[in-house]
């Protein structure tokens, strides 16, 4: 049950990340075979355009906190809003690489600021009993925009790749009005919580370790982090072109598999919520990671059991797990990290250590998405970066269980 105080903190976090990432970086992803197809880019020059929004997103990470250092929450996550909406307004007509490469930057940097500022403002807003049952709710906006980009896309690019991207900068608008409204009335609803849950106890926890924030198991769940946003690039970035070109399944198969991914993103921090309030925010952070690495997995394994001939029953399911199941886990383990980041160092500390661990996110995603798409301009195949991406989350899932506290 959500008390109606806490829907502005619900409504910022919501909005943060359905603008940022899940319209600015994942609408893009299911864009990229339209492109193409329409001849505005080669298949090269777009994954590079999929990787200048991983560079955006690095330097929005790095700046997020310097710029809530210097203006209120509000007014930074209200330029952020502008800034996505501008990104898909001017991306709207053909023109060169190089200014194109440019909107993508725009969109990535506003990305990052939006996911980090927004849910850890209306996170540390929120009373500590609700943090592990709402907190993760916070980034299923990640959801909401691919599932938007995977039906609505598909729709307008049959119309127009114009109208296309002008549809995705109104909705931009109207989520940025609606949020800034929002982060507005974070300081009176977090008052109004806090005198209606004076003496709320707090869950059993390790003692926070605000003056110490480098410790040993937060640089594990760092390196792990980093891992995780090297690992699903794959998935985010090249995952609909794969399947529609590569694999010759078709457009209207990767807009299905995408909409999977979506409703995977939508469902997986309802389902990491029930995680962490059932288990500890270290086994769920393990678990997520380990399942994770096996959904990768699936590309990899697949085309090698369909060498006897076509199976596109068997096609549709394992491929369907592997959208769902990395679709759910991709702001899963957003709000699981930012979970047990906040168990570790405590609330005081939080928004920082959340702006670094978005900063490592970042860099780590900018590396591997250019390095992919090199490897990718190099050889025009994608399966090899899959099984790449899975060796990574493997190693991922064992910092995550390092960075145990006992």
């Amino acid at each position: 049950m959500i008390h109606r105080h806490e829907l502005p903190l619900l409504l910022t976090g919501l909005l943060s990340t359905l603008c940022g990432v899940g319209l600015s970086r994942m609408a893009f992803t299911a864009l990229m075979p339209a492109l193409v197809q329409a001849h505005w880019f080669s298949a090269d020059q777009a994954a590079y355009l999929g990787a200048a929004t991983l560079l955006g997103y690095l330097l929005g990470a790095l700046g997020a906190h310097w710029l809530t250092e210097r203006w209120s929450v509000p007014r930074v996550l209200l330029g952020s809003f502008v800034a996505v909406t501008l990104s898909f307004a001017l991306s709207a007509l053909p023109q060169p690489f190089v200014t194109f490469f440019a909107w993508r930057c725009l969109a990535g940097i506003a990305a990052a600021v939006l996911m980090v500022v927004g849910p850890s403002a209306a996170m540390a807003a929120l009373p500590t009993a609700r943090r592990a049952v709402l907190g993760p709710v916070l980034f299923a906006g990640v959801g909401v925009g691919a599932l938007l980009s995977a039906t609505l896309i598909p729709a307008l690019v049959r119309l127009d790749l114009f109208w296309t991207w002008v549809a995705l900068a109104l909705v931009s608008a109207l989520c940025g009005w609606w949020g800034w409204r929002s982060s507005r009335r974070i300081p009176a609803a977090a008052a109004q919580l806090a005198r209606l849950q004076p003496a709320a106890p707090a869950a059993p926890q390790p003692a926070p370790t605000t003056g110490r924030l480098w410790l040993l198991p937060v640089l594990w769940l760092l390196a792990a982090y980093a891992c995780d946003a090297a690992g699903f690039v794959p998935h985010t970035v090249f995952w609909v072109d794969y399947l529609a070109r590569e694999r010759e399944l078709g457009t209207a198969f990767g807009a299905l598999q995408w909409g999977l991914f979506g409703l995977g993103a939508l469902i997986g921090p309802i389902v990491t919520a029930a995680c962490a309030a059932r288990w500890d925010w270290h086994r769920a952070v393990v678990g997520g990671m380990a399942l994770k690495t096996a959904a990768v997995c699936i590309p990899v394994a697949l085309p090698w059991l369909l060498l006897s001939g076509p199976a596109p029953t068997l096609q549709l399911v394992a491929y369907g797990v592997s959208s769902l199941v990395v679709g759910a886990l991709s702001p899963g383990m957003a709000a699981l990290t930012s979970g047990r980041l906040l168990q570790l160092v405590g609330p005081l500390a939080h928004k920082r250590i959340w702006g670094y661990a978005t900063a490592v996110f970042a860099l780590a995603q900018a590396l591997s998405g250019t390095g992919m798409a090199w490897l990718y301009a190099q050889s025009h195949v994608y399966q090899p970066l899959f099984a790449l991406a899975a060796g990574v989350l493997a190693l991922g899932t064992l910092l995550a269980w390092a960075s145990r506290t006992r």
